[in-house]
């Protein structure tokens, strides 16, 4: 969320930031809205020391004896009283005007950031590792002979329609393998510390990472009032929500694995086959809160962090910085980092690495004292580390061989308990 003593500052520099995003001229709108909210507010002040002024005299009025005085001077004060009040009532509805829109307004875009008006205007900064050259045409993931048994997506329409997946065997064993693998190299090599957190959070929660209330379309309420997490990320910054964060224990980076769900509304007839894109899959999350001078540094490190897993899988990638028209609504900076696919012959999304400067903590309310003085608000980060399907569906489609069988990955062994590869009847070996 903006701060609107910031856009009062500054409003040519807040609508030249948002006009890079397509949006224009709200700072005036703002800037009315809270214009509104304090002249009620001055009015309210004026009225009570108005009131006050009164109370203090109907006491000398009763003294001397002066029975009108003090009749029109009990009057007044009732009077201001429910002046105040009314008044008290006004500023507090065009203050919750002023914080919903707000609230819908998307983070400003750091400088170094693209201009694009969509993913074409992304900018890629680097690639690793070079695309395997078969000797015959690869196939994607849910085409290959010894994935087919191990994945059942007629079981899984049956169970709960399209855009969910049933895993079994080999399959379910390689996509567990492939969580702990990541969990472990990011506690033990990454220094990030390992949380377990529920996937039922309040609307408070929702809204303190931005999901609400502009984006309620994109993920699951329970009747009961609960929403179903998109990402961990929701509740891992929300840790320090309302909280003073002690500066010497910054920056905090966390990690955690947990089941994700998506409405993937607006995404009717994209990825339709196989299990790229799901309503429920898992993701390992990586979230950093830091000081706002340690963001730009951290947001390095964890893109690092979340690329060092697809290089011990020795899966090539490429990274790109999102221009200001595909970034996410919170985020100053993404870092997006692609996976090679193979069987449809592209790089695919498997990573995004965002840095959301004090965008967040305004919203939660998350501070710290930097050099034991005034409490200012924290900066917050958060990337995959990586999603857990999308990683399944690289190996297997990087590791296919010609028989229909699968090579996994050396680093991913210890993980299998020593097995090597998928037999092409599904096996794993």
């Amino acid at each position: 969320m903006h701060d609107i003593r910031t856009i009062r500052e500054n409003p040519d520099q807040f609508d030249a930031a948002l006009a890079r995003r397509g949006l224009s001229g709200l700072s005036s709108q703002l800037m009315a809205m809270d214009e509104g909210r304090r002249a009620k507010i001055l009015a309210a002040e004026t009225a009570q020391a108005e009131q006050n002024k009164a109370s203090k005299e109907v006491g000398a009025a009763k003294a001397r004896g002066d029975d009108a005085e003090f009749a029109r001077l009990r009057a007044l004060v009732a009077e201001k009283k429910a002046e105040i009040a009314r008044l008290n009532d006004e500023a507090g509805a065009e203050d919750a005007r002023l914080r919903a829109a707000l609230a819908e307004i998307p983070n400003l875009p750091l400088d170094e950031v693209p201009d694009g008006r969509d993913e074409g205007g992304n900018v890629e900064i680097r690639r690793w590792g070079s695309p395997r050259n078969f000797a015959f045409t690869p196939k994607e993931h849910f085409e290959i002979e010894g994935v087919k048994p191990g994945l059942d997506l007629a079981t899984a329409a049956k169970l709960s329609g399209s855009r969910f997946m049933v895993l079994k065997a080999a399959l379910t064993r390689v996509h567990r393998a492939l969580a702990q693998f990541m969990l472990d190299t990011h506690t033990l090599e990454h220094d990030l510390t390992e949380v377990w957190t529920p996937v039922l959070v309040r609307d408070e929660a929702m809204y303190g990472t931005g999901n609400l209330p502009k984006f309620a379309e994109d993920s699951y309420q329970t009747t009961n009032g609960w929403w179903l997490i998109p990402t961990s990320e929701v509740t891992l910054t929300n840790i320090v929500a309302g909280e003073i964060v002690d500066e010497a224990t910054l920056p905090l980076r966390m990690t955690a694995h947990s089941q994700c769900f998506r409405s993937e509304a607006g995404s009717a007839g994209k990825d339709t086959t196989g299990i790229l894109r799901q309503h429920q899959f898992e993701k390992v999350e990586m979230v950093t809160i830091c000081a706002p001078d340690q963001a730009l540094a951290e947001h390095e490190r964890m893109t690092g962090c979340a690329e060092a897993i697809l290089q011990k899988l020795e899966l090539p990638y490429r990274t790109v910085v999102l221009c200001t028209g595909d970034m996410g609504f919170g985020s100053q900076k993404t870092h997006d980092i692609e996976v090679w696919l193979p069987g449809q012959g592209k790089y695919r999304e498997i990573s995004s690495c965002s840095t959301c400067g004090t965008f967040q903590a305004r919203r939660m309310n998350a501070r710290y004292r930097p050099g034991g003085g005034k409490p200012e608000f924290l900066a917050t980060l958060n990337g995959s580390g990586l999603a857990v399907g999308r990683t399944l569906i690289a190996v297997l489609e990087n590791g296919q061989q010609e028989d229909g069988s699968v090579n996994l990955p050396t680093a991913l062994h210890p993980w299998l308990g020593g097995k090597t590869r998928i037999t092409p009847e599904g096996v794993l070996v």
